[in-house]
């Protein structure tokens, strides 16, 4: 039988197993710092606790650590991994160097089940929820890969999967991220969750954490997004945007906006007035993301004066708005181009997915 993984208990599970062996609960933070901060892979390597507890933890748990199955880096320095799970199943994150940030976009699904119809990974469907450490193992892993002199500064939950449809395994993961003590430690105003609109998880996010949240909006009617987003038809866009508008966003913060533009279909001057007159009223900004072809997709991209015309229409009526480059295009990481197909790296068969990928940077 397989033991269980001590990376997937929150700080209150692992104190009430250590209570029950009558440790003080000042060991929960140690343990978990060598989890988190110091990446151990044994417990032999935590010697500041007692042989006896190292020895009872290791009958008790196990220390995950995903593989990295291929490893692509482009020509602007954007790294995307293929990350092997225990059960044979893949998952795909993306490390997007900056000049003063080192953003890392991680998965929470393998897989996706919300069918929108310009993301790469709805074709393949949704495999199943991560687990909190498979989520956090992300981070870890590519934290592995950087040079001494830099450190991963934000995360953004916008890969593979709907980070609010496993919403438990998520928040777990949120709350060892974003705790100094004895976890990652990295302020919630450096995380982003992105999230299709899954209208009562969104208010249980921010009534439970404290990080950013983006809304993959990509329409102005009901009709067209619900075309494009199966989801609409749950949660319409009057709903949606009412949640958004009752949100308690904090001082100097702002919900952001997602947008992909696909040409001919949702950036003429009547969706950019529509778009303009949904979000009134909201501490927003607003991400346009320019569609990246894929193979399976009929979608195409606007030409980049209808980007421009798009833009400036929603600055006219007040807004900040930004177009999001493509990064690392050349190795099929940018915005929707990593899809789903069947490769061969090292003699092993492995599944490439991701849903749209839009790094939207906050704090």
């Amino acid at each position: 039988m397989t033991k269980p993984n001590i990376k997937d208990l929150s700080r209150k599970e692992l104190e009430e197993w250590l209570t029950q062996r009558r440790e003080p609960l000042y060991r929960a933070s140690q343990v978990q710092r060598w989890l988190f901060q110091k990446g151990a892979l044994s417990f032999s390597e935590m010697t500041d606790l007692s042989g006896e507890l190292r020895s009872a933890m290791e009958e008790a748990f196990s220390i995950s650590r995903l593989r990295v199955v291929h490893k692509s880096q482009s020509k602007d320095g954007t790294v995307k991994f293929l990350f092997g799970l225990a059960d044979t199943l893949n998952i795909e994150s993306v490390l997007i160097p900056e000049t003063k940030r080192l953003t890392l976009c991680i998965s929470t699904q393998a897989g996706c089940g919300f069918g929108c119809s310009f993301c790469a990974t709805a074709q393949m469907g949704l495999k199943r929820n991560l687990r909190a450490s498979e989520i956090l193992d992300q981070i870890l892993e590519a934290r592995r890969s950087v040079a001494l002199d830099r450190r991963i500064t934000h995360v953004v939950l916008m890969g593979m999967g709907e980070p609010l449809a496993n919403y438990p395994q998520t928040l777990k993961a949120l709350e060892i991220m974003t705790d100094a003590s004895g976890g990652i430690g990295i302020s919630p105003r450096r995380i982003t969750v992105s999230t299709v609109g899954l209208v009562p998880q969104i208010k249980r996010l921010m009534e439970e954490t404290r990080v950013n949240l983006a809304v993959s909006l990509h329409a102005t009617t009901d009709d067209l997004r619900s075309q494009m987003m199966p989801v609409n038809r749950k949660y319409p866009l009057a709903e949606l945007i009412k949640c958004c508008r009752s949100l308690p966003v904090p001082k100097r913060r702002r919900i952001t906006f997602e947008y992909v533009l696909l040409r001919g279909i949702n950036h003429s001057p009547e969706d950019a007035r529509r778009l303009g007159q949904l979000l009134k009223g909201i501490r927003c900004k607003i991400n346009l993301i320019p569609f990246n072809p894929h193979s399976g997709s009929s979608y195409q991209r606007p030409t980049q004066e209808e980007v421009l015309q798009f833009q400036n229409s929603l600055h006219a009526q007040g807004y900040q708005v930004n177009v999001r480059e493509p990064r690392g295009d050349d190795i099929q990481a940018a915005c929707g181009q990593l899809q789903t197909e069947t490769k061969t790296v090292q003699g092993s068969k492995f599944d490439v997915g991701h849903r749209t990928l839009n790094i939207a940077l906050n704090g």
